[in-house]
């Protein structure tokens, strides 16, 4: 037989709404479940159970869950009706059972008929209510039962809406309502005493109950001790510390956490195994940026009689190109040195740390010496290396990565790069424009895949315009030799397509680094994703550990590092005061292509997904007059809202300083400021800021109130005689 679809227990629920409605009003059952009823009834009641008593019993059982199951107004008058009628333990046994069954019924139909569709419109903002329920759904659930305040139908409905298994919802509810359950019954087998319902619970109960609901807090407290307990139960604590804080990497997350434990006058390590900076000064951020600026200035001057300048082609020196890159990190170098962070105040040591205990960590220094650092807090931030994927021959032929790229003395006349990600775009991007005939390969459809489709296709179609051969949709299936040329061989639709290349980029991600630091011995879960398993205040399964940065996810930007270390460190040295759950509400991040794609909240792709309706306005920055001076009139502004509303729910620049423009959003967002207050600000005339006030402008005129407009359009005819 088929399953009813959600469309006809839709209509076979408003039947049934319907139905109860029209009963409840032409049968006046409202009167029937109030105090004064009850007692008139009482005797005939008793009567009836003392002559057939299974059956009163088993009508009684249904009409309460029935009455629990809709939500009917008297639950309250019932649970009094089975003390009075049935005495205080068949009572009581009837109201438990009867009780949180017919609440398990009320919560399957809010799940089945209600979740998808709350979940849909509002998963976002949901999120850390799921994530609380998943975690310790089953201590708020036992708070709101133990405490009858909270009404019984709304907490049925919520908790559907919610992921909390049926089992555990229905099982904590058993349990939860038995202590409110014996009071009401209890008070049913005095119903002569009792003059209105707020004679049943006097303030010193009322006193008991809330007392009671504080019982599931104290016992998460006590659970999370003991859990405490347990993980540490095979280590042997250290008497007393050397250090308040050790600090394993130091790139931006490591380093921000080490500066903000000295600038609080911590004692703080902080242990680099290679390279101070981390990957974005020496093999990221930095350098890559140093290249696209080359790779820009060598694109001006092919287009430079488009500005007026003849004569103005350039000759490219690669190895001077690398060399000016060398020196700017070298020149940001200091910023991130031992000197600088040792005037700080940390205390820097340069060698490989394994944690060995959740106190202790040892670091074998350059020399070979080694020594073990005790610590009341740990903070893991080794970050992520280049993903290799596993294609058959490409070890043999050797490849390039984006930390060995920046090795290379000539540029490849041939070059093959791997990924579609922002890090395959903007170096794809820069070889070509650089001379190099480049080849792209993605499996995905399109390039930039976490953005807008018509994002995706401007980037795509700089690319082409660029020189780069981009083939999307083509899986690198094996690296072949031929004759002594290397060979990508590329599937799409079927077929195989031969690559020629002098060297192959490797851009298809980053894997965070979890080997080798003694988190496998320390029995510290990692997630699926293979970064550190964290909670909302970045503490491992230990609590005196911590992870920030692409080893702990969700973002792999430098900028989120940094963010998170401030969490992280001030967690891990006032936590036994206060913590504080890192924020992810507003997170930006940029492109560095050409145009440069920057956004931060929501993209009108994943609102679709999420089921949030958005109101999208944009801006065409070919309409912008320094953009057109400058010749760099494309791209837009795309700016998400609550419809209706100025509130700002996501933006997606594309265009010429992207990255710089979203700063203002981002403000804004984080500020909870609208669009109403950028377009109510100056911007400098003329700049490309002036983008942002007019996609708030278009927003305004969307929104601009036609009715009064069309009165004062009235007004002024009227003026005018």
């Amino acid at each position: 037989m088929a399953r009813p679809g959600k469309a006809a227990l839709w209509a076979g629920a408003a039947a049934l709404a319907v139905a109860v409605v029209w009963a409840w009003q032409h049968f006046a059952l409202g009167s029937l479940l109030t105090l004064d009823q009850l007692k008139a009834s009482r005797d005939a009641l008793v009567g009836a159970y003392q002559a057939r008593p299974a059956a009163t019993a088993a009508a009684f059982f249904a009409v309460y869950v029935a009455a629990a199951a809709l939500s009917v107004p008297g639950a309250v008058v019932l649970t009094l009706a089975a003390g009075a009628v049935f005495g205080l333990g068949a009572g009581f046994v009837l109201v438990s059972f009867a009780s949180s069954l017919g609440a398990l019924l009320a919560f399957l139909t809010a799940r089945y008929l209600l979740r998808d569709l709350v979940q849909a419109r509002f998963g976002k903002r949901l999120a850390p209510i799921n994530e609380g329920m998943q975690r310790d759904g089953t201590f708020y659930l036992l708070t709101l039962r133990l405490v009858p305040v909270f009404p019984f139908w709304l907490v049925n409905l919520l908790s559907g809406l919610t992921p909390i298994g049926a089992g555990r919802f229905y099982a904590v509810s058993q349990l939860g309502m038995l202590p409110g359950t014996l009071v009401y019954v209890n008070a049913g087998t005095q119903l002569a005493a009792i003059g209105s319902l707020r004679d049943v619970l006097s303030p010193a109960l009322w006193g008991s109950f809330v007392l009671l609901g504080l019982f599931p807090l104290l016992a998460k407290a006590v659970v999370g001790w003991l859990q405490r307990r347990k993980v540490y139960a095979r280590w042997d604590r250290p008497a007393r510390f050397d250090r308040n804080l050790v600090v394993i990497g130091a790139g931006a997350g490591g380093l921000v956490s080490a500066y903000i434990a000295a600038a609080v006058k911590a004692k703080v390590t902080l242990v680099e195994g290679h390279k101070m900076g981390g990957d974005c000064l020496n093999y990221g951020c930095v350098p890559s940026k140093a290249l696209i600026r080359s790779a820009k200035l060598m694109h001006a001057l092919r287009h430079a009689a488009d500005f007026g300048v003849r004569d103005a082609g350039g000759r490219l020196d690669f190895a001077a190109v690398m060399a000016r890159i060398r020196q700017v990190v070298q020149t940001i170098e200091p910023h991130d040195s031992v000197e600088r962070y040792t005037e700080l105040g940390v205390e820097v040591l340069q060698g490989h740390a394994r944690i060995t205990s959740p106190w202790t960590v040892q670091v074998t220094l350059a020399d070979g010496r080694q020594q073990t650092l005790t610590t009341r807090g740990i903070v893991v931030a080794t970050g992520a290396s280049p993903f290799v994927p596993p294609i058959p021959g490409l070890q043999e032929a050797g490849f390039l990565t984006s930390d060995t790229v920046w090795d290379l003395q000539a540029l490849p006349r041939r070059l093959v790069v791997l990924g579609g990600g922002p890090i395959g775009c903007e170096l794809a991007q820069s070889f070509a424009r650089l001379g190099a005939q480049v080849t792209q390969v993605e499996m995905a459809p399109r390039v930039m895949g976490r953005e807008d489709p018509e994002v995706s296709d401007l980037v795509a179609a700089a690319l082409r315009a660029d020189g780069v051969t981009l083939l999307t949709g083509h899986e690198a299936v094996r690296v072949q030799q031929v004759g002594g040329e290397r060979q990508l061989v590329a599937r799409a639709e079927g077929r195989e397509h031969t690559i020629a290349f002098d060297a192959l980029l490797c851009a298809v991600g980053r894997s965070p680094r979890v080997t080798g630091f003694g988190l496998e011995e320390l029995g510290i879960p990692l997630t699926p994703r293979k970064t550190i398993a964290t909670n909302a205040w970045l503490q491992t399964v230990y609590p005196n550990i911590y992870a920030v940065g692409d080893v702990a996810g969700p973002f792999q930007f430098t900028h989120t590092a940094a963010h998170q270390a401030w969490y992280a460190a001030v967690n891990a040295l006032f936590g036994r005061f206060r913590r504080f759950a890192a924020d992810y509400s507003v997170i930006p991040w940029a492109t560095f292509t050409d145009p440069e794609v920057a956004r931060v909240g929501l993209s009108e792709t994943e609102a679709q997904a999420q089921g949030i309706a958005v109101e999208v306005t944009r801006y065409g920055i070919d309409d912008l007059d320094r953009a057109i001076a400058d010749g760099t009139a494309h791209g837009f502004v795309k700016v998400l809202t609550v419809p209706g509303k100025d509130k700002i729910l996501g933006v997606t620049i594309v265009g010429t300083h992207a990255g710089d423009l979203l700063a203002e959003y981002v403000l804004a967002m984080k500020h909870g400021l609208g669009l109403n207050k950028i377009l109510g600000t100056i911007h400098t005339y003329p700049t490309l800021a002036e983008a942002n006030k007019y996609a708030a402008g278009a927003w305004k005129r969307a929104h601009a109130p036609q009715g009064l407009l069309r009165w004062v359009q009235r007004y002024h005819s009227w003026e005018r005689g």
